[in-house]
């Protein structure tokens, strides 16, 4: 599996260059230049050129892409910037439902990164996760609630999101993929709001979330952060199983070789593994 830890992915519109070297000065993990969603349909080719000057005059930069989605009239031309520049990690591939379509993102030769966000997404799941190049998926709540007909902030739709998180999750990992992340959350001064949210997601196995404003970096970082007391009880596991005990009691409990990892990953996420 890839466990390379992302836990916030800050999108940024290629319509607004100026921000892009704003957004990589922010603590986020990774960068999105977004061609779709943020960028006016009167304003795709005049985007598309603003990432590749900024790719030309900024060649040690790195950032990952949200090209227009399959079948929009700029998706291909989308890609062949991004195999032009070694500054794109990754493509962000918006609607992702075929095999075929991640086939084609990932002949540019960048790591694919598919958003789940229609029903055809989520029943392909099982085959787009064996895609060669796909490195994680991330979770489109919008833009699915809108394709299912829920009705937004309704308990029932958000009963919905969660069997579909849940699928993204599963495939994610049955995939050997790095975890999921999460969608954005809209209301940006809605700090407490986010950080349930991520906690939410969080606690569901998901890595990170994306996010739409630098303000909601720190806030998702904060709400993947473990707590001091599991600090506390995974630094004392870890030094147990390091004590050459391959099984041993600690607090009362039982702990073993899933505990041991479970451990180890706490640790991985506080940044204080090993």
């Amino acid at each position: 599996m890839n466990s390379t830890i992302v836990r916030s992915a800050l999108f940024v519109p290629a319509s607004r260059p100026e921000r892009i070297a704003k957004a990589l000065a922010s603590c986020a993990d990774r960068v999105i230049v977004d061609l779709e969603d943020a960028v006016e349909e009167t304003a795709k080719e005049q985007a598309r050129d603003n990432l590749r000057d900024f790719l030309t005059n900024n060649p040690l930069a790195n950032v990952l892409v949200r090209v227009n989605a399959p079948g929009h009239w700029a998706h291909e031309a989308d890609l062949a910037l991004c195999k032009r520049f070694a500054g794109v990690s990754g493509i962000l591939l918006p609607k992702a439902e075929t095999a075929e379509q991640i086939q084609l993102a990932h002949a540019t030769g960048k790591p694919v990164w598919p958003i789940i966000e229609s029903a055809r997404g989520l029943v392909a799941l099982p085959s787009l996760v064996n895609c060669p190049g796909v490195e994680r998926l991330s979770f489109g709540s919008l833009d699915l609630g809108l394709d299912l007909n829920l009705r937004t902030a309704s308990e029932a739709a958000e009963q919905v999101l969660a069997h579909a998180r849940y699928a993204v999750l599963l495939h994610s990992r049955a995939g050997g993929l790095a975890p999921p992340l999460d969608g954005v959350y809209p209301a940006i001064q809605d700090v407490d709001g986010l950080h349930r949210h991520v906690q939410f997601a969080r606690d569901m196995g998901f890595g990170g979330a994306l996010c739409i404003h630098p303000n909601q970096v720190d806030v998702i970082h904060r709400a993947l952060k473990p707590s001091a007391s599991e600090l506390d009880w995974a630094r004392r596991v870890v030094a147990g199983a390091e004590s050459g005990a391959g099984v041993f009691t600690l607090d009362g409990q039982m702990v073993d070789a899933p505990v041991i990892l479970r451990a180890r990953a706490i640790l991985q996420v506080a940044g204080q593994a090993d």
